[in-house]
């Protein structure tokens, strides 16, 4: 697995090495020990969640706030999507600015979200899927989710010919300046 650091501290791509064979292909999507010491980080998941969108969804900007905040290793397994991840830690040097990045099918790349950051994507393609393991379960009642058209992120999503599709939960995202912050 090769790492490579991102404009955002702790915010991590990681690609795997891929086994090609006239088959098809094999590849190690997760390994505790090697993802421990490529990366700096010793992440506990407890969930996978799996996602199936149609071209134009959006999902995001989400995250739980402390004590659920959630690390998430992120992949799309099925088409293409443009993942964003925005900085949530008050004391970050970086708080407020955003990294993204196109997941797919054949890049195989993942992410890896650290607790205090927003994560969300667009679906590029007639249809994506896309898996991710968090550190933490789902808790309703700590989710929050910041507006992912926020004027103050200025956040460059692909243009496609209409305009995106969100849950009633995703259109009420907050703006920037009032999300919860981590300390």
């Amino acid at each position: 697995m090769k790492v490579r650091k991102t404009q955002l501290p702790d915010l991590l791509i990681l690609e795997p090495r891929v086994f090609g064979v006239d088959r098809g292909f094999f590849f190690e999507s997760f390994h505790e020990k090697n993802f421990a010491e490529q990366t700096g980080q010793a992440a506990h998941f407890v969930q996978d969640n799996h996602s199936k969108s149609q071209r134009g969804v959006l999902r995001g900007l989400h995250y739980q706030k402390i004590p659920h905040a959630q690390g998430k290793l992120v992949r799309a397994i099925a088409g293409e999507v443009f993942d964003v991840v925005m900085d949530l830690r008050s004391q970050s040097t970086t708080l407020g600015q955003w990294q993204g990045e196109l997941l797919s099918a054949e890049n195989k790349w993942q992410l890896w979200v650290p607790p205090g950051f927003a994560h969300g994507f667009l679906t590029l393609s007639e249809f994506a899927e896309v898996l991710y393991k968090t550190t933490d379960y789902y808790a309703p009642d700590y989710e929050c989710c910041v507006a992912w058209n926020d004027p103050q992120l200025v956040i460059t999503w692909p243009t496609l010919p209409f305009p995106p599709i969100l849950s009633a939960k995703d259109q009420q995202g907050v703006a920037f300046d009032k999300a919860e912050l981590f300390e």
